[in-house]
């Protein structure tokens, strides 16, 4: 601007001292000036006169340029960085320049702090800026929805001015929160809100900017969470009274408590007759509220030292807290307080438009008389709940110590498997049968396994005959044909020619009112044709009433299903009697192909029934092939089919299903063990005569 302003001054300047010059010359000219003098003047004139439209132009040019320049500040001042000065119409360029280079640094500088608001006031979390003394200096939106304060109002507060102390100082409950990553802000309208709490320091080599940055966030649904989640460990869901490991803590204490006082715990077991029926009949839903019911009135007779507890489906027990009488006093007391229960447990359950009566078996036992720790004691007042239960029900029985440990065992077996089913405690494992022309497996036998959780793998000679006293054989049969057809289609969709699966048939199955009726029923259900299932029936159940069970059989071989001989040679069957039932199959027992090796009657014996078998038109299986030379054996003398450990141990179906999925691929599953059997290197004595 000095520039221009010294520009214009000149030019003044010389206009005057030209026009000065021209009225000098005028002046000094004769009285009557010649035509030469006229144009001197005009033009010094002329020149005057552009000289002066000149600097009038160029002033109105400076006070435009000074009006733009003073324009672009004002946009810049009012955060307008987009538009720059205008150079065709600006005569001070370095100033322009420099004041263009100022509006693109503040444009940079407004646009980065823009874009940090904009992620701040995105974020889900609240944020707050502070000082280092704490003061806020920087919120984000969700800060102020978290904390229903304004803007200005959290820029005049502290970070810990915003959380709940719960009676300790504001530092130190600031300091906890630092630690611990957890706070409790307390609102503006006094409501307090769990949230996570993460500090990150700001680093930075200006003091001015120092300070922390503080992130909270809403935990409020994840410690509703972890207290339902405490909740449920230690009560059960559907009663809300304590669950088995609460109420054995309980339990624990209390036995603990009161050996130091010399006082008796009692633990009374409790355990619904029949509920079964009520799931079966009216359903789970049903079931549920009888439990509801049920705990309802408990908690009404109870006494205030009493504590009751869940330990499983339908399995109730309680203790009392301490029993300040002794001998046949306290046991009086007990007895008195089973009845109680008995009596409560009695009374209708209304399901529905219908009313239901139960009962309970009650065993009791008592610490530290009839066991001195917690598991002992449960254990010992479950054997004699079931021995109250084997006597009928609606009972209590006290535990005694003639009830030995083999004793025990059975009558808790007894009663864990009676639920079994219902806690999905069975499996079924499968054996393959192999062929012996070539190795390829041709189908399995089913085999029960009870997984007590507790006591491992209980085998079927064990549980089986438990079943069959206790009336639960038809359920535990009906289940392994469920299981085993649901296993059958899930083969097949791999691999569509598996052959037949074999599952046992007892005599009370068979025996059963409408037997044929259900697999008729569980065979529609799974879409499973029943020339896919082989029923295995002992020589016993074959002999125990020939015209009634030849009746059955040819119905159920009507159905498509093959039918086989389990066990063969342990019974007392004829070849007459034989020849009446449709069998299809004959399988040698396992004791018998144990012995062929060493025993010479064994061998003839097992020779004997391959022969037999044949001559009726029966496949035969050698069951409990162990050994090589076991295979070698029932291969040379004819046998059609074997299966037993030499091939693996019963596998769960995956396992299955991966050796047939590889046998259909190529080579059947076990044809190198069968090609290194050569009949013509074997001994002579292999061969029976």
């Amino acid at each position: 601007m000095r520039t221009v302003r010294v520009s214009t001054v000149a030019l003044a300047s010389m206009l005057l001292s030209l026009l000065a010059f021209a009225v000098v010359v005028v002046s000094a000219w004769p009285q009557r000036p010649g035509a030469f003098a006229i144009v001197l003047w005009l033009a010094a004139l002329v020149v005057a006169m552009a000289a002066l439209w000149r600097v009038l132009r160029e002033a109105q040019a400076e006070v435009s340029a000074s009006e733009e320049l003073i324009t672009a500040t004002d946009r810049i001042s009012h955060g307008d960085f987009s538009t720059p000065p205008e150079e065709a119409r600006t005569r001070g360029t370095k100033v322009r320049q420099a004041l263009d280079r100022m509006r693109v640094a503040l444009r940079q500088t407004t646009f980065s702090r823009n874009y940090l608001y904009s992620v701040l006031n995105s974020m889900s979390d609240a944020v707050f800026v502070a000082a280092p003394d704490g003061a806020i200096r920087v919120v984000n939106d969700a800060a102020q929805k978290l904390t229903g304060y304004g803007e200005p109002q959290l820029l005049q507060m502290s970070v810990a001015a915003l959380l709940d102390n719960r009676g300790d100082s504001s530092l130190q409950a600031f300091r906890q929160a630092r630690d611990s990553g957890e706070a409790v802000l307390r609102t503006h309208s006094g409501q307090t809100i769990p949230v996570s709490f993460v500090v990150s320091s700001i680093t930075t080599a200006d003091a001015q900017f120092a300070g922390e940055i503080y992130v909270a966030r809403d935990i409020t649904e994840r410690k509703r969470a972890e207290r339902r989640i405490r909740y449920l460990a230690r009560y059960d869901a559907l009663t809300k009274i304590p669950n088995r490991m609460q109420f054995q803590h309980l339990l624990q204490q209390s036995i603990a408590r009161n050996r130091r006082l010399g006082r008796e715990v009692p633990l009374l077991y409790i355990d619904m007759d029949r509920f079964k029926e009520v799931n079966d009949t009216f359903g789970h839903a049903a079931g549920d509220r009888v439990l509801e019911v049920l705990t309802e009135r408990l908690n009404r007779v109870l006494s205030a030292d009493a504590v009751l507890g869940r330990l499983a489906g339908d399995e109730f027990a309680l203790f009392i807290d301490g029993v300040e009488a002794s001998g046949d006093e306290a046991r009086a007391q007990v007895i008195q307080l089973a009845r109680t229960v008995i009596d409560a447990a009695a009374a209708a359950f209304h399901i529905g438009q219908n009313e239901v009566f139960l009962s309970v078996s009650i065993g009791i036992a008592s610490c530290p008389h009839d066991a001195d720790n917690v598991i002992d004691l449960i254990r010992n007042a479950d054997a004699a709940m079931y021995y109250a239960k084997q006597n009928g029900g609606n009972s209590h029985a006290l535990y005694s110590q003639d009830m030995n440990a083999a004793a025990v065992e059975r009558l808790m077996l007894k009663s864990k498997l009676r639920r079994a089913i219902e806690r999905q405690e069975f499996i079924v494992h499968y054996q393959p049968k192999i062929d012996l022309r070539d190795g390829r497996i041709i189908g399995a036998e089913a085999l029960l396994r009870w997984r007590l959780p507790g006591h491992g793998d209980i085998p079927p000679s064990q549980f089986i005959p438990m079943a069959e006293e206790n009336n639960l054989i038809d359920a535990i049969g009906e289940w392994v044909l469920e299981r085993v057809c649901i296993d059958l289609k899930q083969l097949r969709r791999v691999v569509p020619n598996t052959g037949r699966i074999a599952l046992n048939l007892s005599l009370k199955q068979l025996r059963q009112a409408g037997f044929i009726l259900k697999c008729h029923s569980v065979f529609e259900r799974h879409s499973v044709s029943p020339r896919s299932i082989e029923l295995e029936i002992t020589e016993t159940t074959l002999m125990a009433d020939p015209p009634r069970t030849i009746q059955m059989l040819n119905q159920l071989a009507a159905m498509g299903l093959h039918l086989s001989i389990d066990d063969f040679g342990t019974g007392y069957s004829s070849l007459s009697a034989l020849q009446q039932f449709p069998i299809g199959t004959l399988k040698v027992d396992q004791t018998f192909v144990g012995a062929v090796v060493e025993d010479p009657a064994a061998a003839m014996l097992v020779k004997t029934i391959i022969d037999m078998g044949h001559g009726l038109g029966m496949q035969v299986v050698a069951e409990g092939v162990e050994t090589i030379a076991q295979l070698e054996f029932v291969r040379v003398n004819g046998c059609d089919l074997a299966q037993g450990q030499l091939f693996g141990q019963p596998m769960i179906l995956d396992a299955l299903l991966a050796q047939l999925k590889n046998q259909q691929g190529g080579r059947p599953a076990f044809a190198d063990l069968i090609s290194n059997i050569d009949a013509r290197s074997l001994p002579t004595q292999m061969v029976v005569e």
